[in-house]
């Protein structure tokens, strides 16, 4: 569902209620005649829907993480908010880029539009940027030929596909000097080779048949993504990188969690 599409389609049906009876209506009615129901309900509604619109369009948008791909950092249920003006000002609807603000850095956790299906939004974080090498093998992460620091903090368990009790080693891993957490599960391989899709770019990446790891170079204009839980996330590994037209915003706070009301007030690192 495109809800910003619906809000401006709100939008645009009151304020031109609105403005049809300021221009038409209104002068063939009688002074101390009452507005038709209608009216009155567009009148009332266009302002509240105006806020609504400009603040999700250009300042925060809400969102509800439906997947366990960016445990630990965020969990299903974490409803969270996504500073849209970071990256640039876009254009609602059409989200075409009119003013550069920031680019995205390695270590963001962004929230963008799936290049194979762009109604669908994804979360994930920013691992490589435009022109970056970025390999990963054996579980280690490398960008530009350096290995990006992590240093094992302990286990997460939680409950996976088909009730699966799933415990994963968890990392405080360090990009462009932040820290975040990662988890990664020793039995898994880095990739899975044969869920690799004929993605645009796809000549920039090579893989180990075996699932060892691979390597790919960003294209210019794109971003490489990967999910904090690296063995249950479908990230750029499999359907390759993100356009700069695909932005939504960098999640920076979660606001409610109905599961955990702990959560409540975390910024997102």
């Amino acid at each position: 569902m495109n809800f910003a599409l619906i809000l401006f389609l709100a939008l645009a049906i009151t304020g031109g209620i609105w403005l049809l009876d300021v221009l038409v209506l209104k002068r063939g009615r009688d002074k101390d005649a009452k507005e038709p129901l209608l009216v009155e309900y567009a009148k009332s509604f266009f302002p509240v829907i105006l806020v609504v619109f400009a603040l999700r369009s250009f300042l925060v948008e809400p969102f509800k993480i439906p997947s366990g791909s960016m445990m630990p950092t965020l969990l299903i249920g974490d409803f969270i908010l996504v500073n849209k003006y970071t990256y640039g000002i876009r254009l609602p609807v059409i989200n075409k880029k009119i003013a550069q603000v920031n680019n995205p850095e390695r270590g963001d956790v962004m929230v963008f539009r799936y290049p194979a299906d762009p109604s669908l939004d994804y979360i994930k974080r920013v691992i490589g940027v435009p022109g970056d090498m970025v390999e990963y093998r054996d579980k280690k992460l490398t960008i530009n030929g350096k290995p990006v620091p992590a240093a094992s903090s302990g286990t997460y368990s939680y409950v996976g596909n088909g009730l699966n009790y799933i415990t994963a080693t968890v990392y405080d891993e360090r990009l462009n000097g932040v820290g975040h957490t990662m988890m990664t599960e020793s039995d898994k391989p880095s990739v899975y080779p044969s869920q690799v899709v004929d993605f645009p770019n796809r000549e920039n990446c090579s893989y180990n048949a075996e699932g060892e790891g691979f390597a790919c170079k960003v294209p210019e204009g794109q971003y490489f993504m990967m999910g904090d839980n690296r063995d249950a996330s479908n990230d750029s590994r499999y359907w390759g990188f993100v356009p700069d037209r695909n932005i939504v915003g960098k999640a920076f706070f979660i606001w409610m969690n109905f599961d955990d009301l702990g959560r409540i007030g975390t910024v997102i690192r």
